[in-house]
């Protein structure tokens, strides 16, 4: 039985989410206020791999924080294979059958596959969720923080040793 059946408006979310950040609260947030009960899909460590090439932090850690944000009701973790050829989080919504997709400020009707399943099963599709598109990125944070260690490194090798 899908949540939709429970007389609740159901809105869901999706993303790898890997590290979580502000853009990710604020969409969780926004999305929330659309229906009642918030679903976030989580993509698992495959998803990432295969999307990132590498999994900052494993989905049973991403999936425990998430469960302890105030506005997400339930989260779901998506079972893509090693190397998934189908990217998409269609299997995930057609279990859910949540009324409402809520898409970041990076998403639109042209480059998600998900429009085919929403159509199928009668979600309503919502674009921008957040605040004024895509604030903040886990790539570009994780990248910055690279960076600053690399900097902070190679000023440890040019300081006098004394």
């Amino acid at each position: 039985m899908g949540l939709r059946e429970k007389k609740k408006i159901v809105v869901a979310v999706s993303g790898g989410l890997d590290p979580i950040h502000i853009g990710h609260i604020r969409m969780f947030r926004e999305a929330k206020k659309f229906g009642n009960t918030l679903v976030v899909i989580l993509n698992n460590d495959n998803w990432l791999r295969k999307k990132k090439g590498v999994v900052f932090m494993p989905a049973r850690e991403r999936k425990e924080l998430l469960e302890a944000l105030k506005d997400v009701n339930e989260v779901v973790v998506t079972k893509h294979p090693k190397n998934p050829k189908d990217m998409s989080v269609c299997a995930e919504l057609r279990k859910i059958k949540p009324h409402i997709f809520a898409n970041g400020g990076d998403r639109t009707r042209g480059n998600i596959p998900e429009v085919v399943v929403c159509k199928e099963i009668g979600c309503k599709m919502i674009f921008n969720v957040g605040h004024g598109g895509k604030v903040q990125s886990s790539s570009w944070l994780l990248a910055d923080y690279l960076k600053k260690l690399h900097i902070r490194a190679e000023a440890e090798k040019t300081k006098p040793r004394t």
